[in-house]
């Protein structure tokens, strides 16, 4: 099962995210629900760099694990553009999880 997990601050920003493991809904090469999450989370995370200019601190693992965390030291307003982009990343997401609930989990 992958498994997501937001972490969000008191005014529930979400300050990092970390997805570790595999769906096993298909063989390797043909499981949409990794490749959909793949897709989801690569895709922000590469929209926050190339969009923003910033580079959040990056983890990648064995199982399907990766980490983002995003800076503290922002001006505002590339927070919030950064913020936009990682709710729609969460609602992508949540979209997968509720057609493929069996496969993925999200934390918030």
């Amino acid at each position: 099962m992958i498994k997501v997990t937001l972490k969000r601050n008191d005014q529930q920003l979400i300050e990092s995210f970390a997805i570790s493991g595999h769906a096993n809904f298909a063989k390797k090469g043909a499981d949409i629900v990794c490749a959909g999450v793949s897709a989801v989370s690569f895709g922000t995370v590469n929209a926050i760099i190339a969009l923003l200019s910033v580079t959040p601190d990056i983890e990648q693992g064995e199982d399907g694990f990766l980490r983002c965390s995003i800076p503290s030291d922002l001006e505002e307003s590339t927070k919030e553009k950064i913020q936009l982009l990682l709710e729609g990343m969460v609602v992508s997401l949540e979209t997968i999880e509720r057609d493929y609930g069996n496969y993925i989990t999200i934390s918030k």
